[in-house]
Parts: structure tokens; sequence; C-alpha cells
């Protein structure tokens, strides 16, 4: 049977089929592969619920044969990075098929052709909105589980990217890393240097409220300040700002957040970890109901030996000298006390050598490897 490509419309109704074609089709038996929250993801593609369209725009289609789901694929336009970079680039994105050409080529010859219709002349991805989508195909690491803030992928899908000419335009690598049974010599004298010398100090919050009133703008600023030089980097609006720390801060686990501020009280610095959510998004099929709020909700308390290591920022001036042995001296504490045996650090550019360094503390080992693809169109 032939090919059929339908566009998507964004609505609840049209869009949960597509947010639950790779978890009840594609990788319904897979175990490595973790399913996003499905309702996250809807309201992610949805443009009355993310402020990302404030500059973005987007088309989805699905692929079907003989009536069956085969496939899927968004086109993202984010006007704002096109702006800084001086392109005209399409993102494409939420993309997943079977190992089928005929289906590969249907899917993103539509989102070529929309690409084009908007002036655009070259595709890139697989890229989100933002990036606080996930972001980069993964070419290595197949046998390796996923974190909820990564993609997973099929190896046939970059096998698929070289067959239709697309090249290589940026890798992200990944670390799992051992906790260790104590803060680390080396690492704890380091940061007691950048105390004395820089004035700097860690702030712990125990109140969420306090959290989001004194540091929520500033951490996402922060954030701003930091990544506005990396790959395809889309800085947070104010909407967007807000949005976020709606979304994540009323939930985050106090213990694994670390502030870093000066003698001003400023704010130069954050780390921000979670427990490992993946075995219990795999059991709840990325459903909070009827019975998947019970698998996050353990995973969030504890019951997991992996964390993931989500982001880390500190400012231009303080990178480089030393600044994030103070966000690990105060993490590693309650990683031990949680009883982690692993922390995953997720995507990091692989010509990031300045955060790369601080992992040279710890025993590692890079298990994925993922990377965004860039053509003409």
């Amino acid at each position: 049977m032939a090919v059929e490509i339908r566009e998507i419309k964004p609505t609840k109704r049209q869009l949960l089929p597509f947010v639950h074609f790779p978890i009840d089709t594609l990788y319904k038996d897979n175990q490595y592969y973790v399913p996003a929250l499905v309702l996250d993801e809807v309201n992610t593609l949805r443009p009355d619920r993310n402020p990302a369209f404030d500059f973005c725009e987007s088309v989805y289609y699905m692929a079907y044969r003989d009536g069956k789901p085969v496939g899927r694929i968004a086109g993202i336009i984010n006007s704002v990075v096109n702006e800084r970079m001086g392109q005209k680039a399409a993102r494409f994105g939420f993309v997943d098929f079977i190992d089928d050409a005929e289906v590969v080529d249907a899917l993103f010859k539509a989102v070529a052709d929309w690409a084009r219709s908007k002036q655009m002349t070259t595709l890139e991805g697989p890229l989100g909105f933002t990036d606080m989508d996930q972001e980069g195909m993964l070419v290595e690491g197949f046998d390796q589980l996923s974190t909820q803030a990564t993609i997973y992928n099929h190896p046939y899908y970059p096998e698929h990217m070289q067959r239709m000419g697309f090249k290589k335009d940026a890798d992200w690598v990944e670390f799992k890393i051992t906790v260790p049974s104590a803060i680390p010599d080396k690492m704890a004298r380091v940061a007691q240097i950048v105390r004395t010398r820089f004035g700097l100090k860690t702030v712990h919050c125990t109140n969420r409220k306090t959290l989001v009133k004194q540091y929520g703008d500033d951490i996402f600023h922060l954030i701003n300040e930091c990544y506005d030089e990396l790959f395809g980097y889309s800085p947070l609006t104010e909407g967007q700002i807000k949005h976020y720390i709606d979304l994540y801060l009323p939930f985050l686990p106090l213990d694994h957040l670390c502030l870093i501020v000066d003698k001003e009280e400023k704010l130069v610095g954050v780390g921000v970890s979670i427990p490992s959510l993946s075995r219990a998004l795999i059991k709840s099929r990325g459903r909070y109901l009827p019975f998947g709020w019970k698998h996050l909700l353990s995973a969030i308390s504890g019951k997991t030996d992996t964390v993931d290591l989500m982001l880390v920022a500190v400012k231009p001036e303080y990178q480089n000298k030393g600044a994030n042995a103070l966000l690990f001296t105060d993490l590693i504490p309650a990683f031990i006390k949680r009883g982690y045996k692993w922390a995953e650090s997720n995507p990091e550019l692989e010509s990031n050598q300045k955060v790369q360094q601080q992992w040279q503390y710890f025993d590692l080992v890079q298990n994925k490897r993922r990377r965004a693809f860039k053509k003409s169109i």
C-alpha cells in the first residue's frame, strides 16, 4: 500500500495519536526507550499552551499505510534563532518512523515542502522549539537506558539520515558517572579555595515559595546568560520563564538543587538534578492515570539508584575557576544520602570542554552520543 501523509492539527484530540505513536507502537516492547509524559508533550505542541509559539511556528504530519500509523514528524521554524544566526532554517523534530525508506522519504518531503513554502533554505534536527525540548538523534548507546530529557531512537534512524544526504551539524555526548562514597579530596580543596578567593557560597532553599520568589526568575536569566553561545540556543522569553517556573520549580526535590551566590547575594551558579524517572515512565507508559502517578511519586521520593544531572549554569566570569566544585560538594552528600549509585550527565556539546572538565573528579564512561543533522532543501 502507498504511504499516506496526513497533517495533524494542533488540538488535543488530534495530537494524542501523534504522541502515542512511539509509545504504543514503535517502542512498545523496547527496554531502553523512555516515553515522554503524554500530556506534557501534547501541551508542548499546542500553540495555546506553549509560549515558544510567540516566535515559533510549526506543522505536524503522520504517515499511514493501510490505515495504520507508521511514522510522525514535526516541522518547526524558530524565528529568533534564525535572526540571531542570519539563516533561513527549518527544524524537524518529534520524529519517529518504521524502517522503511518510502515512509521516511514521505515524512521528510512533507516537512521540506512546508519549509520551502515558508522561504526556508535548510532543514536541521532533530531539534525542538527551544533547548528546553529534547534534541539530538541517538547515534551511539542504543543499548543504554534513555533519560526523561533525551530522545531514544532505533539504530536505523541515522542510517536513513545519511541515505537522504543529511550531514552532521553538531554532536552531544553523555556520561554515566559513578556516585562517589564521599566528596573527592581534590574537589573539596578546590571548593574551599573558591569560597575564600571569590567570596562565593552555596544557598540551601528549604521552602519552595522562597525558591520561586527569590530565585525563580534569576535561575532562568542565568541559564540564558550561560547558554547564549551554545549551538542553536533560543533565549528564554519572560513568558517562557514564567511558564517553566510554574512547570518545574514546584516539583524539584530541594536537596537536588544547589545555588551559588556572591558577596552581594547575587546568583552566579545553579545545579539542577532530579531522581531518574526513566523506569517510572516506562512502567506508566507516559501516563499519569490511572496508576502512573504512583510510579512517578515513588521515583521522585528516591526509590531509584540513578540521579539525572539536568543542567549546570555558572556565570562566564566564574567558569574554569572551580565554581562547579562548589555545586558538587553541595550535591554529593545528598546523592549519597539518597543511595544513588550512578548519575547521568544528559547531553553536552562534544566541543564544550568547559563543562566536561567538571567530571575530572569522577569515575565515568561516555555511554551515549547524539547528533543534529543538516541539509539544504
